[in-house]
């Protein structure tokens, strides 16, 4: 087991969103597994402009506030207590367009 005190947590704030990387492990036959948790402010959006992809599939679940998110050309509400999956090389945003801070536990897995 391997516990992570919040001083080793690797912090990264972009246009006053934060994002916390709590685990980056590489895993079983060279993929890789990190997980982290964001805090989105009402207004702001990432990617700022355009859309965001990446090598990894993405899993989330939202924990608090909610988000509008488009994924593979469609867009969705989602709210705390559901959880989602964006398939790797899938373009994507996220936009807090509500009056709460959205806060989402991530995980990229890549295979």
């Amino acid at each position: 087991m391997e516990i992570v005190t919040v001083s080793d947590i690797k912090q990264h704030d972009r246009n006053d969103v934060t994002m916390k990387t709590l685990f980056d492990k590489s895993v079983v036959d060279g993929g890789r597994t990190v997980f982290g948790i964001v805090s989105i402010p009402p207004g702001a959006r990432i990617p700022l402009q355009g859309t965001g992809s990446h090598l990894e599939d993405e899993y989330g679940l939202v924990i608090k506030g909610s988000i509008l998110t488009m994924s593979g050309g469609k867009e969705y509400r989602v709210v705390a207590g559901q959880a989602t999956f964006i398939p790797r090389d899938e373009e994507h945003w996220a936009y807090n367009d509500g009056q709460e801070d959205c806060e989402i536990v991530w995980a990229l897995v890549s295979r």
